[in-house]
């Protein structure tokens, strides 16, 4: 066999359909009963497989620079140009968000269809036991893949397998025990695209909000700030915002909330209360945000403030506070949710290890690390897919033209 791919999501098929239409001979092996797992749940069933905005400026790496090489190579208009040619139907949701009008099921078929028409072997079920190397003398060298159902031997091996993310998908830890196996570094790995867990302090004031949804920026320590909606749950906060700052957020680091955008908070209670109204506090600010968040932000940022006190029991300076606040809600999240709602796995496989144009490991001749595995994550809204084509695709090429 000319190369053996573990893992039969986004990037191992796109990775072995781009080998074989290069007459190269393709084996997938996949230790799941089906294809493309990940692929199936993604954008709620509907595959939000890629971002028309795609560059490296979304992914997160120790090395920033590495994922131009594949992306540029490999852009959103050609896996959107893939899809068209099957007669997918899709629309941009919002953010060049690209989703299948119906189910995801139509991106699986897709590329198991292209893969069967290049010739590519795809296994199934196959559990991986062990993997070698051995060097022949004025031979290429081989690996020899013991499975479940036998041992294969192979010029190329490639790791698809992804992360640890959604473990009841079947994530495992295999490909960064493949990668320290043949002594190639992993970065450190953590739960990304992830809802936040409250502290002590704000599930006291917070609690009971589950299902509260509002519009807002969420900015991490390292400058990063994101305009979507936040979501209360019965632990903390879930939503696209919070999703995209837990990718650049780290134990310990606090993440601020502007609750108000877009609006001079403190100008309009003032007015307000000039205005000489007998409102309650928690009123005016229900004009702005949902009435049940209203009232507890106000109670935990001011605590003299209670269900009736009014504007004008209200001091300027209070006031002014209270807006400021409202536009820079700062807090330390005890820790995200953690693997078992993660989308993604940030971190991964060093890529000071790999080449950026092939994905091949410098040290290991003939071994590759594709899509999620390396250390390459991408913001919410399509972007991990676009790696996935993309590395897949880089790696396939390689192999293909024996690079």
């Amino acid at each position: 066999m000319d190369v053996v791919i573990i893992g039969a999501g986004a990037a191992g098929l796109m990775c072995a359909i781009e080998a074989a239409k290069l007459g190269k001979q393709v084996q997938v092996l996949e230790h799941a009963s089906k294809l493309g797992g990940k692929i199936l749940i993604s954008g709620g069933g509907r595959c939000n497989f890629t971002n028309t905005g795609a560059s490296s400026d979304q992914y997160v790496s120790a090395n920033p620079h590495f994922s131009k090489s594949a992306l540029s190579r490999y852009p959103a208009a050609r896996f959107i140009e893939l899809v068209k040619t099957h007669g997918i139907p899709f629309h941009e949701k919002k953010l060049g968000q690209l989703f299948c009008d119906g189910s995801a099921q139509s991106i699986v078929d897709m590329l198991e269809n292209e893969a069967k028409q290049a010739g590519v072997r795809i296994g199934l079920g196959r559990s991986i036991l062990g993997i070698t190397r051995r060097k022949l003398p004025q031979k290429k060298d081989t690996f020899h893949i013991e499975t479940s159902q036998g041992t294969i031997e192979s010029h190329a091996l490639v790791i698809a397998t992804g992360g640890l993310s959604l473990p009841k998908l079947g994530a495992t830890a295999f490909g960064y025990d493949v990668a320290r196996q043949f002594q190639i570094a992993c970065t450190g790995l953590d739960p990304a695209l992830d809802g936040f867990v409250f502290g002590e302090h704000e599930m006291k004031s917070f609690g009971g909000l589950s299902g509260v949804s509002i519009d807002v920026i969420a900015t991490t320590q390292d400058g990063h700030s994101f305009r979507e909606n936040i979501l209360f749950t019965h632990t903390g906060l879930s939503g696209p915002a919070s999703l995209q700052a837990s990718l650049h957020w780290h134990p310990g680091e606090a993440v601020e909330i502007n609750l108000v955008p877009g609006i001079q908070l403190a100008e309009m209670l003032m007015s307000k209360k000039k205005s000489g109204a007998q409102t309650l506090v928690k009123n005016v600010l229900s004009e702005f945000l949902p009435s049940r968040f209203a009232e507890k932000f106000c109670s935990s940022r001011i605590p003299s403030i209670d269900g009736t006190l009014t504007m004008q029991e209200m001091t300027d300076a209070g006031l002014t506070r209270l807006a400021h606040d409202a536009h820079a809600w700062r807090w330390i999240p005890s820790r995200t949710v953690g693997y078992s709602k993660a989308e993604v796995t940030r971190g991964g496989v060093d890529t000071n290890e790999l080449s950026s144009k092939t994905m091949e490991s410098k040290k290991v001749p003939g071994l590759y690390f594709v899509g999620e595995v390396v250390d390459v994550t991408g913001w919410l809204g399509g972007y991990n897919f676009q790696w996935a084509w993309a590395s897949g695709w880089a790696a396939g090429q390689a192999i293909g033209q024996g690079t």
